[in-house]
């Protein structure tokens, strides 16, 4: 990793991962998890303010790159909930089976290479009574926008820490054996179209 990987690229996700339609959307879905929770791609911890204290019992934290889990210890330190740091990539946890109430993932999906062994390990490690709470960017119902994902993706993986703006996330969800039990959609305001179109619900283990 270079220069750009290590200073500039984490301050850019920070940036961008604390505007405000995202943490709009960090507000309807983090709340709802539960118990043990794996959170996939933890950052710099944008999410720990919007858990239920009452309501989880502690997190799991998979976050691979050191920048940003530095970047997470003032979230950290204004959190009670018990946190534990998972220093691999999530094609690689190093949990029991069936031992997570809660998966959650946010804007994460999109950077993952493999992305379907992740989607495989997530399902793994999450208890048949679990769910997975999902909110994600990704593939525009608009053909148009469609084009200009396809467009742009080569230039913005590089760009992005390897975003890929146009996954059909539903698809790759139901494809790695989850069922998804409720799914909303919207393009969030103030975002370009072509990385604004945003997935969000909740899935178990079909």
């Amino acid at each position: 990793m270079g220069f750009y990987d290590h200073h500039i690229l984490p301050r850019l996700l920070n940036a961008a991962m604390s505007a405000k339609p995202i943490s709009y959307q960090r507000r309807k879905v983090v709340p709802r998890a539960q118990g043990r929770v794996l959170e996939i791609g933890f950052g710099a911890g944008h999410n720990l303010p919007y858990y239920d204290t009452a309501k989880v019992e502690r997190i799991w934290a998979l976050e691979p790159a050191a920048e940003m889990r530095e970047r997470s210890a003032e979230r950290r330190a204004a959190s009670t909930i018990p946190l534990e740091f998972i220093d691999l990539p999530s094609e690689k946890i190093p949990l029991d089976a069936d031992c997570a109430d809660t998966v959650l993932v946010t804007y994460t999906l999109c950077t993952i290479p493999d992305v379907m062994a992740a989607l495989g390990e997530m399902r793994r490690i999450m208890k048949p009574s679990g769910q997975m709470i999902f909110c994600e960017h990704g593939e525009a119902p608009d053909e148009s926008v469609k084009r200009w994902q396809r467009r742009i993706t080569p230039a913005w993986k590089v760009i992005g820490g390897g975003c890929h703006v146009g996954r059909a996330i539903p698809k790759l969800i139901g494809d790695a054996g989850f069922k998804v039990l409720d799914l909303e959609t919207m393009y969030l305001p103030g975002t370009p179209r072509f990385a604004g179109f945003n997935y969000w619900g909740s899935a178990s283990k079909a």
